[in-house]
């Protein structure tokens, strides 16, 4: 199976994991009103790292629980042991092979917290430090960057929310209405083949987005890089205006993730001055293009919830950078320097 196959998976995907999750969830759900955890920890690396993020976000909005992303080498590399027993932990990994994230489930589950690992591989070392796991059932993800594995890690820690807080009638049509709203957005395919075309000589990109859409911009930014070697640098929408927007010269190319919603106003403002007052090139994903006056547009679906948004976001960004490295004549396979199974300590 091929990248662009496991792209076009991705809403199937997310129906196996509806599906076949909901045991471990409730268990879970169950644990945590036994125990209420007061605070979560989340080790992640990589695009995991990104999923991490949006449940961080997701967890404070909508649960109410103060999210940190772990430092794993504080363990590993430095031998400290950080207080974890009222945690809920999270390990966050497709393969479940990184020792350091393994590590801070060790030490968090000696302490006596609560650890849930999600993971592709329900055999994996992860798996097998937690007292929960969640299985995503991508099924085999061969291609060297990870897409559908990110988007079920995406779900994973959208369905962790509604476990440990109970989701209401609009809640859940939202999330039963998000396989359909991916492959709408794999319709963004034929666009992202032509915007690439113009862009073979990208060397050099910011990638911004905000709230929940952060994630979106960090993880673009990363298939970017891995798969069509542009230095794409991600920044919160906010960050962005605190330095880096001196970076920003007549051409230069601003990516950005601008779905409807809550920020909608806030960042089509910032996005106007960079287009108007400083002369960038935008790349928008987004349903409002005509409103934001981009150079060029990736479209997703309109009506996605906000709170699921990065789930439906990231496809056309995952499209672009496939096409994008297509026109450039590098591998979409086997990017060079990096393997499928990354192993940190």
């Amino acid at each position: 199976m091929s990248l662009i196959d496991e792209i076009h998976e991705q809403p199937a995907a997310m129906r196996r994991l509806l599906e076949l999750g909901a045991p471990v969830f409730e268990r879970i759900g169950e644990l945590v009103r036994r125990h209420p955890p007061k605070f979560v920890v989340i080790a992640a690396r990589g695009s995991s790292d990104h999923a991490a993020l949006y449940a961080q976000y997701l967890l404070a909005v909508r649960n109410g629980l103060a999210a940190a992303l772990a430092t794993p080498s504080t363990i590993t590399l430095y031998g400290a042991r950080p207080r974890m027993v009222d945690a809920l932990v999270l390990g966050i990994s497709q393969s479940g092979q990184s020792a350091d994230i393994v590590a801070v489930l060790d030490e968090a589950r000696r302490q006596g917290a609560l650890t849930i690992a999600i993971t592709n591989d329900g055999s994996s070392p992860l798996a097998r430090a937690a007292a929960e796991v969640v299985e995503l059932h991508a099924g085999p993800e061969l291609a060297t960057a990870a897409t559908k594995t990110y988007t079920a890690q995406l779900l994973a820690a959208a369905l962790l929310s509604l476990a440990l807080t109970p989701a209401s009638k609009q809640e859940r049509r939202d999330l039963a209405a998000v396989p359909d709203q991916m492959e709408a957005a794999l319709g963004a395919s034929a666009a992202a083949s032509t915007i690439a075309a113009g862009h073979s000589q990208l060397t050099r990109a910011v990638v911004l987005g905000r709230g929940y859409d952060y994630a979106t911009a960090r993880e673009w930014a990363l298939k970017l890089q891995e798969l069509a070697h542009v230095l794409a640098q991600p920044y919160s929408a906010a960050d962005f205006e605190h330095g880096p927007l001196a970076l920003i010269e007549p051409d230069f190319s601003v990516l950005a993730v601008a779905p409807a919603g809550l920020l909608s106003d806030v960042q089509s403002a910032l996005l106007r001055r960079l287009r108007e007052s400083h002369g960038a090139r935008l790349l928008l994903i987004s349903h409002e293009g005509e409103g934001l006056g981009p150079d060029e547009q990736l479209p997703m679906p309109a009506g996605v919830a906000g709170w699921l948004s990065p789930l439906v976001s990231i496809i056309p960004g995952q499209l672009y950078a496939y096409h994008l490295t297509r026109v450039k004549g590098l591998d979409t396979e086997q990017p060079r320097s990096i393997s499928k199974v990354t192993s940190t300590i």
